[in-house]
């Protein structure tokens, strides 16, 4: 029989909940209101959410964003997890600890200098290459270097965006690689499997969910990321981060608050969903486990 939880911890959980979703269900409340001030309730309207989608720069900004998100979380999914498979299961090597380090550096680094180190990289390479317009490019490098870093833009973004949620990638991967149990690698070795045959039909299945998980965390970092935008963004490269920031220098508006509501929205949908998935992908595992044991 399940104990009661106690009155007094009911009402520290539901204070705690009050404190991280009560100013987020005002701002979605608001997004509804006719007034232009957000404080000031006028009425139930959608004129916000029209206005919105109208807004040419601020669409631009999103579609940016979501754009930069999507492909600095593929990236960042794909080294992480290497990463975290070298850290988890290679051992100590040679130079083991500084690999450790720098692949987890960005996590503890203040992005302020993350992004200046970024800049004056790219900086470097474009003089390095000849982007600077005073000698022209030469080679298939220099030219597709300066394509990429010439004039900075998503793809500088991309890369430093890459670079941060990496980090917090590897971490991840690395303890589920070190949870699991890595007798059912041994096996399959033993029976004669490559190594890379291991890693995607045992490895892989067992850590899906901690890189579905590394995903949705790495697309939300990079979306919500603007400190390294600032240093490593140029013209026609504003992300929606940083639109908002300028905006609100002349005050809220419920246009804002509509945006937020979207984004919210969409958030929360990709986590459900991915939580259902992780739940039906487990649920299928120990179906198949206990199929197994009764079928030996």
């Amino acid at each position: 029989m399940s104990k009661r939880m106690p009155t007094s911890n009911r009402v520290f959980m539901v204070l705690g909940f009050l404190f991280l979703y009560a100013p987020i269900v005002s701002l979605v409340i608001y997004s509804f209101n006719s007034s232009r001030l957000v404080t000031v309730w006028g009425g139930f309207s959608l004129e916000w959410y029209g206005k919105l989608f109208h807004d040419d720069d601020l669409m631009h900004a999103v579609g940016l964003s979501f754009k930069i998100a999507f492909l600095a979380a593929c990236l960042s999914v794909v080294l992480g997890t290497v990463a975290g498979l070298v850290m988890a299961r290679f051992g100590r090597f040679k130079g083991s600890s500084l690999f450790a380090g720098l692949t987890t550096a960005p996590m503890v680094m203040p992005e302020v200098i993350s992004g200046l180190a970024l800049l004056l990289l790219f900086v470097g390479l474009q003089t390095g290459l000849g982007c600077t317009g005073d000698t022209p490019p030469t080679g298939v490098v220099g030219t597709a270097g300066c394509w990429a870093f010439g004039e900075r833009g998503m793809i500088t973004i991309w890369i430093g965006h890459t670079t941060l949620c990496l980090a917090y990638v590897a971490v991840l991967i690395q303890s589920r690689l070190k949870e699991m149990d890595s007798s059912l690698e041994e096996a399959a070795m033993n029976l004669g499997c490559p190594p890379f045959k291991v890693f995607f039909v045992i490895t892989l299945p067992v850590i899906a969910p901690a890189i579905l998980s590394s995903w949705l965390l790495a697309f939300t970092l990079s979306l919500d990321d603007y400190v390294l935008t600032a240093f490593l963004s140029g013209p026609g490269s504003t992300t929606m981060p940083m639109w908002i920031f300028s905006s609100i220098k002349l005050g809220l508006t419920p246009e804002i608050n509509a945006l937020a509501t979207i984004v919210v929205t969409i958030v929360t949908v990709f986590v459900v969903l991915a939580n259902r998935i992780m739940l039906s992908a487990q649920a299928k595992r120990e179906a198949a486990i206990q199929a197994a044991l009764a079928g030996s």
